[in-house]
């Protein structure tokens, strides 16, 4: 009987042992959660204000009333935690203070940032001018711009994430919002 109990032990213990060998541990590296991304379609946004364009779908347009400031708005991502806060301005003999402003703004996130690319923006059918900064490196703001038809208008608008800034995570949803900013440029008409 004790011979029995260990030859079924011996028997026992060389299937589990066959079995265990079989499967290698390989450590998963670390990664970050898939991101799905709706498909672009496009709606033109007009309200009182001297200008229209259009927004994706998946946003929301939020009107801030802010004294004289009227126009001002945020562009809500809500799918990716992001926001578009866009400031209007009327240009009065102050295009130069304005963009020198704007170039402050945007230069504050040197201290974090890897590089900041300028992008020329021009379009003069429909008198639209303006500069779009790319900023990479850990920063809260990845994309700056402004654009102006140089005599009457001033459209400032930063792009920041409700998160904490992570360069290789939010990577993909800059790229993908980075069209929506150019797509909502590209399509301003100034009235």
């Amino acid at each position: 009987m004790l011979n029995k109990l260990k030859v079924f032990t011996v028997f026992a213990f060389l299937i589990l042992f066959s079995f265990g060998c079989e499967t290698n541990y390989v450590p998963k590296p670390i990664g970050y959660f898939r991101i799905g991304l709706p498909k672009k379609v496009y709606v033109k946004k007009e309200f009182d204000c001297p200008f229209a364009f259009e927004t994706p779908t998946y946003s929301n347009l939020e009107i801030k009333k802010n004294g004289d400031h009227s126009c001002w708005f945020v562009v809500n991502y809500a799918p990716f935690n992001a926001k578009l806060f866009v400031t209007y301005r009327a240009v009065d003999n102050n295009l130069g203070k304005l963009i020198e402003e704007n170039h402050q703004l945007t230069f504050e996130h040197q201290i974090k940032a890897n590089s900041i690319e300028p992008t020329i923006l021009r379009r003069d059918s429909a008198k639209v001018y303006g500069l779009l900064y790319d900023v990479s490196g850990e920063v809260a703001s990845a994309l700056q711009f402004y654009v102006t038809d140089s005599t009457k208008n001033f459209l400032r608008g930063s792009l920041y994430f409700d998160v904490a800034p992570n360069q290789d995570s939010l990577a993909p949803v800059v790229v993908f919002l980075r069209e929506d900013v150019l797509h909502l440029i590209n399509t301003m008409e100034w009235r």
